[in-house]
């Protein structure tokens, strides 16, 4: 009995690759001419985030914030940025991925003008929530096009591309804000301005070189969902970020804030479970993959974000390092993400092996926490730099790998919001994580401060006193020498408790990647596994057979749920990714 395989179909599972809007498989090459935009998109967001943190403590010092505000221009960010995931995530299943990820573009070009010109830091914060909303689009729309151009097999290789451009951006962010900001006659302003013009190209090579078929379908955005869980965010990291600071944490602002919040939680999802096309599908969370890489995504969230935001604070206010001093030094934690995202990246295409590398990551981000609770304003700078690097090799070996095997999980049709609600829950534990965290901190150093002002003489415990009362972060350069060190251990001492906060957070992360099980990779892109799936329909009794047989078995191939590789969809890609779509017999490979 012979079996025949489309030539495009067959060529696009040995490939890897994914039609263009011709038609045609994709090469490396146009894949990444394809890629090229989207890096640079990627590029211009992450630079101006890390440009930013290094710059933040003068910012807040020169606009007269406090701690409080310090914390709230991250987390607004990082809350418009969770809060609008979801959205562009369905989106992307539903309007042109092209027009989507421009469109976060022109957003996060606007937020960026806006912040360069804040002149305080309510309009900081404001132009902060808008930069988010675009970078969440950015971060979202960059891996759901990955995923529909290239098949999860070979994804591994291309991540490699994505974790060398967040490593140049983390890297490179710090060091040319620190020498903008160090620079007399550029400012801080010009930090948040410098992202702008490779958004604008990115813009522009996007137009020219994304090339990817357009979705015909009928809109039906979930504006009820995306209303009711950015509510339900919002009042979580307003109540977290407030509380021990404006109320104590058990007060009746938390139980009102907290009920509030778990009220708006439970109606999102009622309304999701009546919504046409839910900005998250509750159904995706039947498949024990996508849960626990969520779940595991919201502790490495927390651990990932809140290890990382406060190093700038520690090398600026416990070692009276500069803005361009702090970006050198952390260095250490840019290099271990970058070999780690790239080197995993390339043997997880050869091997097809992924599970090891979620484990061992979590393994040794959970060390390196440990290890950098230990730290103080004196520690030598080489066992900082160790713990770093471990922390930074951690980091890269789960982050893109906890897309990948959820992306790995489920239909074409599903691809945006399953991806998208991986990215949700670690940009919500990043949010909540440097929330509730920044108010520990402050509290802690504080306990510090007055544990150890007795070492102070009459004077100078008068003078740290009046410091400490003004409520903004110090300029350590305008302090005596004997102030000055008893701030810097206070603050050493205060944000290494920071770390030992989330150890154990990280070690649930550990915990939960455990029971992830490993699925073999798909070797076709979503955009071939939806356009194999189509050739694999059931077609009329005898047409093209040569012995009678109906397209039954392919019929029965095309029952699918998320949790399923071997849908018609998935079949694409599953166990070896050889398929056999026909009208002649319907059979599928061995991918099952």
């Amino acid at each position: 009995m012979a079996t025949t395989t489309p030539t495009g179909v067959r060529d696009r599972a040995e490939r890897g690759g994914t039609s263009s809007a011709s038609g045609a498989p994709m090469s490396h090459r146009q894949i990444l001419e394809a890629l090229s935009g989207l890096l640079l998109g990627m590029f211009a967001a992450i630079l101006s985030s890390t440009i930013v943190s290094n710059a933040l403590p003068e910012i807040i010092t020169e606009l007269g914030g406090g701690q409080s505000a310090y914390t709230w221009v991250v987390t607004a960010a990082l809350l418009s940025m969770t809060a609008s995931t979801p959205l562009w995530g369905k989106l992307a299943d539903l309007v042109s991925k092209k027009t989507l990820v421009q469109t976060a573009l022109v957003i996060f070009i606007v937020g960026s003008v806006v912040a360069g010109m804040s002149q305080n830091t309510g309009m900081l914060i404001t132009a902060r929530v808008i930069q988010g909303l675009g970078a969440g689009g950015l971060t979202a729309l960059a891996q759901i096009i990955m995923a529909a151009m290239i098949s999860p097999r070979e994804r591994g290789r291309y991540s490699g591309y994505l974790g060398a451009t967040f490593a140049v951006a983390t890297v490179g962010g710090p060091l040319v804000g620190g020498v903008i900001t160090d620079t007399s006659w550029l400012g801080w302003r010009w930090c948040l301005y410098v992202g702008v013009p490779f958004a604008l190209i990115a813009l522009l090579v996007l137009q020219k070189t994304l090339k990817l078929p357009e979705t015909r379908r009928k809109v039906k955005v979930d504006w009820a969902g995306a209303f009711f869980i950015t509510a339900a965010v919002s009042l979580l990291l307003i109540w977290v970020t407030f509380a021990d600071d404006k109320f104590a944490w058990v007060s009746w602002q938390t139980y009102a804030m907290v009920g509030g919040a778990l009220l708006l939680t439970l109606v999102f999802l009622f309304v999701e479970t009546k919504a046409a096309e839910p900005i998250i599908p509750l159904r995706l969370f039947r498949n024990r993959t996508i849960t626990l890489a969520s779940v595991a995504s919201l502790f490495v969230g927390i651990a990932m974000f809140a290890g990382t935001i406060y190093f700038s604070q520690f090398f600026q206010l416990a070692r009276n390092e500069s803005p361009t001093m702090s970006g050198v030094l952390t260095i250490p934690m840019i290099g271990g993400l970058f070999v780690s995202s790239t080197v995993s990246g390339l043997i997880i295409t050869r091997t097809g092996k992924w599970k090891s590398w979620l484990v061992a990551g979590a393994a040794l981000l959970t060390a390196a926490l440990g290890l950098l609770s230990s730290i103080r304003y004196d520690t030598l700078y080489w066992h900082i730099g160790l713990f770093m690097m471990i922390m930074g090799l951690g980091t890269g070996m789960m982050m893109q790998n906890l897309v990948l095997c959820t992306q790995n999980q489920v239909d074409p049709s599903d691809l945006g919001a399953a991806s998208s609600v991986v990215t949700f829950f670690r940009s919500l534990g990043g949010a909540v994580g440097v929330s509730v965290l920044g108010s520990v901190m402050s509290t802690r150093i504080n306990h510090y401060a007055e544990d150890t002002i007795g070492s102070l003489s009459p004077q100078e415990q008068a003078a740290a006193a009046r410091s400490a009362g003004s409520g903004e972060l110090p300029d350590m350069d305008l302090l005596p020498d004997g102030i000055r060190t008893w701030l810097e251990s206070a603050y050493g001492h205060g944000i290494a408790d920071i770390f030992l906060y989330v150890t154990p957070v990280a070690f649930l992360a550990f915990l939960v990647t455990l029971f992830i099980k490993e699925v073999p990779l798909r070797t076709s892109g979503a955009l071939a596994q939806a356009a194999e799936s189509l050739s694999a329909a059931p077609v009329p009794v005898n047409a093209g057979t040569t012995d009678g047989t109906t397209g039954g078995a392919a019929e029965a191939g095309t029952t699918d749920t998320p949790d399923r590789p071997g849908s018609a969809a998935a079949s694409a890609g599953g166990g070896n990714g050889t398929t056999s779509t026909t009208g002649t017999t319907g059979t599928t490979g061995s991918g099952r």
